[in-house]
């Protein structure tokens, strides 16, 4: 929504089966100049090119942008399914990911800060019991995990890279539900796809800058053969 910035997203799937997800690299300054990050999920999601090839592109214009991760996937059910990564501040190219669970916050993929251990964890017991759930008891699960506000304390490898940006919110951004007074959570997305194609998208978004006020979207469609 920054001027000169509109019309990216953070997350986002399409009927073609592509899907993107950013994160940002936290960073004890920024370059208010650096390109917006958001286009980097909106172009996959409206361009031709595969996951890997997308990324490799963007890896050569990184240096452009302000630090960030991004998730690349084709889901497709007579090719198979395909998902990517890339951080620009890794210092390495993108790869293609084997299956598998996997983390990210706002550092690099995996990093083991203690939070992302912590989410990670809530992860996996809620998939294990996945077969026993309906669909709509996984997604209470998982929204359940993003919205956990236990404090994961120490966190001195999140202060080490947020410096003196992060200190003041340190105990705050440990927590899998981040809440301050003018910075935190807003929305959990989660997006289950079957081996059928079928997609479910459910987005829970703050109201205002109200805990207590969520508006709850979901909307579900099969992916395009």
């Amino acid at each position: 929504m920054e001027k000169g910035k509109e019309g990216g997203t953070w997350l986002g799937m399409s009927k073609k089966g592509k899907f993107a997800a950013l994160t940002n690299y936290l960073q004890p300054t920024v370059n208010l100049n650096a390109l917006g990050r958001g286009h980097l999920v909106a172009n996959f999601l409206t361009e031709e090119e595969d996951s890997l090839t997308y990324l490799k592109k963007i890896s050569s214009q990184g240096h452009l942008y302000n630090g960030f991760n991004l998730i690349t996937a084709d889901f497709n059910n007579t090719k198979g399914d395909m998902m990517c990564y890339y951080g620009n501040k890794s210092g390495q190219e993108p790869n293609a990911l084997e299956p598998g669970i996997y983390a990210l916050s706002n550092s690099l993929l995996e990093t083991p800060w203690k939070k992302l251990v912590h989410g990670k964890k809530l992860f996996t017991d809620a998939i294990k019991q996945s077969n026993e759930l309906s669909p709509e008891n996984l997604v209470q699960e998982l929204i359940n995990v993003m919205n956990n506000e236990e404090f994961q304390l120490p966190a001195a490898d999140i202060e080490e890279q947020g410096q003196d940006f992060i200190r003041p919110i340190i105990k705050e951004v440990s927590a899998l539900f981040v809440r301050t007074s003018s910075y935190g959570t807003r929305t959990n997305t989660v997006i289950l796809v079957d081996a059928k194609g079928h997609v479910t998208f459910t987005e829970r978004t703050m109201l205002k800058p109200d805990l207590n006020q969520w508006k709850v979207s979901s909307y579900q469609f099969e992916l395009e053969t």
